[in-house]
């Protein structure tokens, strides 16, 4: 098995994987979805809300903020020395203390943890108008996107890898070319190319006088992650490579008992 980086920008990762099978992507792609730990806002607790906004609304939308925090450095509250009680090392509390006429933004939750914080200053709460008062404290924890969607670490998804190949050696492949929409066919020195695989996405638009065949390599995966936390993409990729491995081992010990 093989891992090629193929593009990396902030929040976004494509990668090449190569010489496995497409359970073994499917997999890779939930638990990077559903079971990779985030922190997200939990309980909120109202001291003052006379904005335009019921409670629950102003919680959901508290509890979406996508937060930074470093993973190693906070538990969960069912594995903390504290007992589940609450404590720094597995909660983070946000206070929000405004008076209108303003807008709230996420740069206004003042946290009690300076390494915990949302991901950007300008994600937008609520408006307050003229003597419109919002005061609240708001308790973040870890979670796991397969019990809530605010817990999501990112979007996944792969697609096999297009390979190209010529079936009638005297078709005219520079009528062949043409035909992609994307402009991705290209000859170098005698072979037909796709020359960005990335891009191609398996339309068979080129195929139509049955010249040519593209299909997908379904040992080899095209990679597409992008987080919607506050982890960067390539940790994300690394631990759900390690929940897997956990996964399986726990699997083989249980078969051992049988």
């Amino acid at each position: 098995m093989k891992i090629k980086i193929l593009q990396k920008k902030g929040e976004k990762l494509v990668f090449l994987l190569d010489g496995t099978t497409p359970a073994f992507a499917n997999a890779l792609r939930r638990i990077m979805i559903s079971e990779i730990p985030t922190l997200a806002i939990e309980w909120v607790d109202f001291h003052e809300n006379s904005s335009a906004l019921f409670d629950e609304m102003i919680a959901h939308r508290l509890g979406l903020i996508p937060l930074k925090f470093e993973p190693e450095k906070i538990n969960f509250m069912d594995k903390c020395k504290c007992g589940g009680k609450g404590c720094p090392l597995c909660q983070v509390v946000f206070v929000i203390d405004k008076k209108g006429p303003c807008t709230v933004y996420s740069k206004d939750m003042k946290s009690s943890n300076k390494d915990v914080m949302p991901t950007s200053p300008n994600f937008p709460i609520v408006e307050l108008l003229e003597n419109q008062e919002l005061r609240l404290e708001a308790v973040a924890v870890l979670g796991r996107g397969k019990e809530h969607a605010k817990w999501q670490a990112a979007n996944a998804a792969y697609q096999y890898f297009p390979e190209v190949a010529v079936k009638d050696s005297k078709c005219d492949l520079k009528k062949v070319i043409k035909k992609c929409p994307k402009g991705l066919l290209e000859i170098k020195g005698s072979r037909l190319v796709i020359s960005d695989p990335v891009q191609c996405d398996l339309c068979e638009a080129c195929m139509g006088d049955g010249c040519i065949e593209v299909k997908g390599n379904e040992s080899k995966f095209i990679f597409r992650v992008e987080s919607v936390s506050g982890l960067k993409p390539e940790y994300i990729v690394k631990k759900s490579v390690q929940i897997l491995r956990e996964k399986a081992e726990e699997f083989k010990k249980q078969i051992n008992k049988i």
